[in-house]
């Protein structure tokens, strides 16, 4: 009996800290998406990404992910591409973020997001700390692998953290339909 009660009380710990850490890992649905500007390239070619800029076309699909080229952040990049023209007939735009090999992302946003949509660098993780995405790795602070929706007056629809891949671009397609659907005007043909 003493050991039931050790293991709930532990089990309930656990849990009440794991619900802490979620809570804490990322901006909640609701949050104003904080503003930002970075650096990036489309199609291998610079430019500046605004999310005020991007925010007056409709949703933004932001999807952070921890390094260009690394294996996850290549399927994760695949599989948004592929989404990318989905996203934009309901007047979405895709924009991934990385803290990991920021000196890449010309050459990722050709080769593995296959010309479709903007990649930025975010040096130090600045952004991605903004938005409490942020992990340790081999002594870096990186993003992680979070994808948010955010409508066009700031707020966040989604905020999803897994640092499996597979399951970012369906969530951030479900979103932006439900926002969509609610907001028929933003979509494009």
């Amino acid at each position: 009996m003493k050991r039931m009660k050790h293991l709930v009380c532990t089990l309930t710990m656990a849990a009440a800290l794991g619900l802490s850490t979620s809570a804490l890992a990322a901006l909640p649905v609701g949050a104003k998406a904080p503003n930002f500007e970075l650096q990036g390239a489309l199609a291998g070619k610079p430019l500046t990404f605004s999310l005020q800029q991007a925010l007056q076309k409709g949703p933004v699909v932001l999807y952070f992910f921890p390094a260009a080229f690394s294996k996850g952040c290549t399927l994760e990049a695949h599989d948004f591409a592929e989404a990318t023209d989905n996203f934009k007939k309901m007047g979405a735009t895709v924009v991934g973020v990385t803290a990991g090999n920021t000196d890449q992302v010309s050459d990722f946003s050709k080769l593995e997001c296959r010309d479709k949509f903007t990649v930025a660098a975010d040096p130090g993780a600045k952004v991605a700390a903004e938005y409490q995405t942020t992990m340790q790795m081999k002594g870096k602070t990186l993003s992680d692998r979070t994808s948010y929706v955010i409508a066009p007056n700031g707020d966040i629809l989604l905020s999803y953290t897994d640092r499996n891949p597979d399951t970012h671009i369906e969530k951030a397609l479900a979103a932006v339909k439900q926002y969509s659907d609610a907001h028929p005007q933003t979509a494009t043909n």
